[in-house]
C-alpha cells in the first residue's frame, strides 16, 4: 500500500500528478481571524504519495478529513489517483494537490487533517486556528467607549 512521503498545507498550489509543483505560502500551520465561525477562503493540501514499482498502474483510494478541536468532522474529500508510468525497479513519488474552499472553523483550537490511503490513516497535520486582534484593541479592551487602554 502506498505511503505518504510528504504532506503540507499552503495558501495555494499548482500540482499535477507525477510532475513538479509550485506553492505559494507553503507550510501553513496557523490561521486566524477576527471572529468565529471563521471562514477561510482557501487552503491547498500538497501531498507526495510514495508508490512502489508493484503499485504502479493501480488506482489508489484517498480520503482527507478535517476534525475540529472537539473531534467533530468539519470537512472531507475523497478521490483516487493512479500512478502511471513505467514500472521501474525503484519507488517513485507522485505529487498532487487538494483544494479546500471556504472552510468554516466554528471555534478557536487545534484542527486535525487526517490523510487516509486505502482506508488506512497515513498522515496527520495539525492546523491551529485562533483569534487575531488589532494592535490597538487587545482582547477585552473597550476602545470605542473612550476609555484609556494603557495603564
Amino acid at each position: 500500500m502506498p505511503d505518504i512521503d510528504f504532506a503540507f498545507l499552503a495558501d495555494a498550489a499548482d500540482a499535477r500528478p507525477g510532475e513538479k509543483f509550485s506553492v505559494i505560502g507553503g507550510g501553513v500551520s496557523r490561521i486566524g481571524g477576527r471572529g468565529f465561525p471563521l471562514v477561510h477562503p482557501h487552503l491547498a493540501l500538497v501531498v507526495g504519495l510514495l508508490v512502489t514499482a508493484a503499485e504502479v498502474g493501480r488506482e489508489h483510494e484517498l480520503r482527507f478529513v478535517f476534525f475540529g478541536p472537539d473531534g467533530a468532522q468539519i470537512a472531507d474529500a475523497t478521490g483516487a489517483i493512479r500512478a502511471d508510468g513505467q514500472q521501474e525497479a525503484r519507488d517513485q513519488v507522485v505529487t498532487f494537490a487538494v483544494d479546500f474552499w471556504s472552510l468554516a472553523f466554528p471555534a478557536a483550537g487545534d484542527y486535525t487533517l487526517r490523510i487516509l490511503v486505502g482506508g488506512s490513516e497515513r498522515k496527520r497535520l495539525v492546523l491551529t486556528v485562533g483569534a487575531v486582534f488589532a494592535a490597538t484593541e487587545p482582547p477585552g479592551a473597550e476602545s470605542s467607549a473612550g476609555r484609556r487602554l494603557d495603564a
